[in-house]
């Protein structure tokens, strides 16, 4: 063997596909296997035939073999496998289904979305998202009124994906989900847009009672953009939970909210060194001379990334 051979020989691909017959399953789980690793798409139409095999551990070993192809054959293979009766079948199906990227991968996807199952409806949304279909667009709107709080928000997950100025009051109304992971997933989706009603509906949601919303809101803040949000965003950096002061201060200073400046320089002495290096970071892309005591005050602060920022906020004020 040369330096330039393969390091593994794995046979003929018909060959390997033979052992997918064998009577043992754990022989055509290893076909399985073999194939894969082949890294040829010559395997897909083998690896497919292998989608109705009788024994979970193969049909695991399909849906997992599967996220390698980005092919509709292996979408249509894969929307077969999450409806499968195994569950660990099916959460490898769906996990796979979230790796395509072919946007023609989107037609043997569609029917999953109206299966009787929670989980399979949720599955086909999920693998829908990335492929930003148009044509997934009315049943996503539809599915956000859903029973199931899981396919809410996957279906959700597909209409912020399209990023559609007409499905705003969708978006908003979704903010109100008594779901607080839906309502999470609503707050993010509204980013990719700089409407006032957005930030206002996402405003809203920095006294929402789950924490996690709160964070998520305020990080979507930064994003949207609208200087209208800075006072929300001030007075929510009170909130009880640093993860959401945190988040808060890295949208103060997107936003460059000049009248936050004392709030923020307060926090420049807190006890997490995470929303201390927050606080100097907002200061320095706020950039307002009268934060310079403040920040000079913390150049000897005890966390070196913290002492790190503060040196670079200072510069930013000239």
């Amino acid at each position: 063997m040369t330096a330039f051979d393969p390091f593994e020989d794995f046979g003929d691909i018909d060959e390997i596909a033979e052992r997918l017959n064998d009577a043992d399953a754990a022989v055509r789980r290893l076909a399985v296997i073999d194939l894969t690793e082949t890294a040829s798409a010559d395997v897909l139409p083998h690896l497919l035939t292998a989608v109705t095999d009788p024994d979970a551990t193969v049909r695991l070993q399909v849906a997992i073999a599967l996220s390698e192809f980005d092919a509709v054959e292996a979408a249509a293979g894969l929307a077969r496998l999450a409806a499968d009766q195994d569950l660990a079948v099916a959460c490898a199906a769906a996990d796979s289904l979230a790796e395509l990227k072919d946007p023609a991968a989107a037609e043997p996807i569609m029917p999953l979305v109206t299966h009787a199952s929670a989980f399979v409806r949720a599955a086909g949304f999920r693998g829908l998202k990335a492929l930003r279909s148009r044509r997934a667009l009315g049943p996503a709107l539809a599915a956000m009124r859903d029973a199931d709080a899981n396919v809410r928000a996957q279906a959700l997950g597909v209409v912020g994906y399209l990023k559609l100025e007409e499905t705003l009051p969708s978006l908003i109304a979704a903010t109100r989900d008594a779901d607080a992971t839906v309502r999470s997933v609503a707050v993010n989706a509204l980013s990719f847009t700089n409407q006032p009603a957005a930030a206002a509906a996402v405003t809203v949601a920095l006294d929402d009672e789950n924490w996690q919303v709160r964070a998520a809101a305020a990080e979507s803040l930064g994003r949207i953009g609208q200087t209208s949000a800075a006072d929300g965003l001030t007075a929510s950096l009170r909130d009880e939970y640093w993860q959401v002061r945190q988040k808060c201060l890295n949208a103060l200073g997107k936003l460059k909210a000049q009248s936050a400046v004392w709030q923020i320089s307060a926090l420049l002495t807190s006890d997490t060194a995470s929303v201390r290096k927050a606080a100097a970071a907002a200061l320095g892309e706020i950039a307002d001379p009268s934060s310079r005591d403040a920040l000079t005050a913390q150049v000897g602060d005890a966390d070196p990334d913290v002492r790190k920022t503060v040196r670079w906020a200072l510069t930013r004020l000239g």
